[in-house]
């Protein structure tokens, strides 16, 4: 946290809000935006800053998906105290956001070192964003668009929620690209994986943000404070108008200008590399 200033909070701030919900790799921005601000990405105390600002992004979608969660949440809650009730598709995609969310915490505990040390490499990131553009592009062109969010099924779930893995372990993939690509491969609209992705995300991203909690506290005393609630008021700030925008955008539009973009930045970042410009 002491690599941190609060000017250069407001920035990541802006930046994870901006991409974190976008299939564009909040992680992957993140890292480059750190680098050009020559910030220690390997850093312990930049890794947990990261993840904490995070919970800004994700309290913007609970704030903005409030009264689906609400209605889900009491679907399932019904459904614990009333066999009867348990027909309802909200109550089993309760069950299922949980049993989707399993895969990506064990893995992301189980490989924690190579994602914080190896893993975490500007040359992964840039790579990461021109193949994951690959299969953004490919979903959007092959799948069927035609199942709606209430033609989810667990098998969709248990695909999205597992497809998870691929942005934690390859920072720059996007966890929304990943999980948005999946949903359109499985056949859904574009409104629908967009959605799907946003509620199988919550669980996770809140988990990251609350586990890397006490080290990002404890990483500076403080001074370190202050950046820390800047850059997470900030994400929320931003990230609500992203959710908003992307909603409207994917109703009418493609994904290609994203998948465009991805190549661009990846192509960008390689040669930055390349060059001593950034250092991986």
């Amino acid at each position: 946290m002491s690599a941190i200033g609060v000017g250069q909070a407001v920035i990541l701030g802006v930046v994870e809000g901006v991409t974190e919900f976008l299939p564009v790799s909040s992680t992957g921005h993140l890292k480059i935006t750190e680098g050009l601000m020559n910030i220690p990405v390997d850093d312990p105390s930049v890794v947990a800053f990261t993840a904490v600002i995070q919970v800004g992004a994700i309290a913007a979608v609970l704030l903005y998906f409030a009264k689906d969660i609400g209605r889900i949440t009491r679907a399932w809650g019904r459904g614990l105290r009333h066999r009867d009730e348990r027909h309802h598709h909200d109550y089993r995609f309760a069950w299922w956001v949980i049993y989707a969310t399993i895969p990506v915490v064990i893995v992301g505990l189980a490989a924690k070192p190579l994602i914080d040390g190896p893993l975490g490499s500007l040359w992964v990131v840039a790579g990461s964003l021109i193949v994951g553009s690959g299969l953004m592009w490919a979903a959007d062109r092959l799948g069927r668009h035609r199942r709606g969010e209430n033609d989810t099924t667990l098998k969709d779930a248990m695909f999205v929620g597992s497809s998870q893995i691929l942005a934690l372990l390859f920072p720059g993939f996007s966890r929304s690209g990943a999980t948005m690509s999946t949903g359109l491969i499985l056949g859904l609209d574009r409104v629908a994986a967009t959605r799907l992705s946003f509620f199988l995300g919550i669980p996770g991203l809140t988990g990251a943000g609350v586990y890397e909690l006490k080290d990002a506290v404890g990483a500076g005393a403080g001074a370190a404070v202050a950046p820390l609630v800047v850059g997470t008021a900030v994400s929320f700030a931003v990230a609500y108008a992203s959710i908003a925008w992307l909603l409207k955008y994917i109703a009418r539009h493609s994904f290609n200008v994203f998948v465009f973009y991805r190549i661009a930045v990846g192509a960008l970042l390689f040669a930055l590399l390349a060059t001593g410009t950034l250092h991986a």
